[in-house]
Order: C-alpha cells, then structure tokens, then sequence
C-alpha cells in the first residue's frame, strides 16, 4: 500500500498497541523502499480521525486531578499525561503524512520518522506507567493537541507552524522542570525517559521548522510577519516562559525569534 494510504490507516487504528505496530510495520517498509508516498495521491478517511480507545475520556484540561509527585498515584497521574501527549502526537504525524499532498517527498519520510519515535516514546510511558500499577485509559486526558491539529487542516502552512513550532515546542520548555521533579521523587526511570523525549522532541520541532521555511519561501512569505498573522487568525495559545532556549535553538529558532519570545 502506498505510504500516505498507509499512513490514514494507522491514524484510524483505535488500539494503541496495534496502532504503534503498525506505525512500526510501515517504517520498516519504507525503509525497504516497500511503500513510498505518492504526492499526488487524492485521498478521504473512511473512519473517524483520530482513532482512539475509549479511554482515557477527554475532559477540560482544568478538570484533570493534581499530579503530586509525593504519591505512586501522582506520578502515575503524570506519566498517563506524558503517555496521552505522545499518542497523540502520533497522530499528529500520521495526520501530518496523509492530509496534505503536494509536498516533496522528503517531507512524507520526514513525518514518518516523527510518527516512528512518537510510537517509541509512547510504548516507553505506557510499560512504565504499568510498573506503577496503573495502564494508558485509567485516568482522563485532554484534547488540546488535536484541537490545534484540526484547526489546521486546511493549510499545511498553518500545521507546520502552529503544531511543531508551536504546541510541540511547548514540550521542549515543559521537559526539564518535569523531569527534575521527578527524579526529586526517585523515579529515575521516568526521568531517563525525559532525557529520550527531549533529544527526539528537538529533532521533530526541527523538521517542522524546516518544513515551514520551505513554505514561506515557496510562497513568498516573511517567516516572523506569517507566524503572527498564523496565530492570530487561528488563534494559537500564547507562550509564556520560561523557555529552553538552548533545545529551541537546536530545534532552527534563530535568535530574533528567541528575542521577540522572551519579549513577550
């Protein structure tokens, strides 16, 4: 199967082991040279996007419990975040993959290495959150992600620069205070975790950033002057501080982006 078909069937797999699996199986295909994207391809989802298990139920981001890192339950409540952020990001990459044709080819390879390493960081938060008692689906998530990832499906312009640049980011400045508070609890398995997501976050932010300079050059757009016109008109969640400067510099912010960041 072509790569982009391949790549709408996994997102509308609604089981999580069998959705990384596949994520998986499609990754070795195509590195085989078994499945390449056809650019041109027209296709329509035939089931509900994203597919999901029927928990963890979605509720308001202000309803979720207090994750106090005092408790095996209050780290259990974080890692089931961090496990929920990551599948959804799978999605986001399998949608990234699918929805959008045109693109160079490159740029189908590039989300499906996003899509590889989302399913890998998932798979490790949710066999850890198992040594803990619990599994993904035992507490509610929230679906603040995805919004974004549907807002934006009009225009991959707009995916690539409010969902990696933006959202994504995001987790480049969330990731050391929360690792630092967990291995203040002595979970320092969860903290190697971390220190994986953050190295491949980084990559991933990158190629959103990459892939968002080819657009504004390939339309002819100033890359800050459309940033702000993308998060106004989408309404993009502002960013506040502090930031992990260093990771985004790794992930192609240039230094007048950090600067206007930091003021505000």
């Amino acid at each position: 199967m072509e790569l982009r078909a391949r790549a709408l069937q996994c997102l509308t797999e609604t089981d999580p082991a069998a959705k990384v699996a596949a994520v998986y199986a499609m990754a070795d295909a195509s590195a085989l040279g078994a499945c390449a994207p056809d650019p041109q391809a027209e296709l329509a989802a035939d089931a509900a996007i994203p597919g999901r298990p029927a928990q963890p139920e979605l509720v308001s981001p202000r309803l979720l419990g207090r994750r106090g890192m005092n408790t095996a339950e209050g780290r259990a409540m974080l890692i089931h975040a961090l496990a929920h952020i990551e599948f959804n990001a799978i999605n986001l990459a399998l949608d990234a993959v699918w929805r959008f044709p045109g693109m160079p080819l490159a740029y189908y390879t590039d989300w499906l290495q996003v899509a590889k390493e989302e399913a890998y960081h998932f798979s490790l938060l949710a066999e850890h959150l198992q040594t803990l008692g619990y599994r993904y689906g035992d507490f509610n998530g929230h679906d603040s992600l995805w919004e974004m990832v549907e807002k934006t499906s009009d225009d991959v312009l707009a995916r690539m620069a409010l969902v990696p640049r933006t959202m994504e980011a995001r987790g480049l400045d969330a990731n050391p205070p929360l690792r630092a508070k967990l291995a203040q609890a002595g979970d320092m398995a969860a903290a190697g975790i971390l220190d994986i997501i953050l190295r491949d976050e980084i990559g991933h932010v990158e190629i959103g950033n990459r892939w968002y300079g080819f657009l504004c050059r390939q339309r002819g757009l100033e890359l800050r002057a459309a940033y702000a016109d993308l998060a106004a008109r989408y309404h993009a969640p502002t960013l506040r501080g502090p930031f992990n400067l260093e990771a985004r510099r790794q992930a192609g912010f240039t230094e007048e982006e950090l600067e206007a960041l930091q003021r505000g």
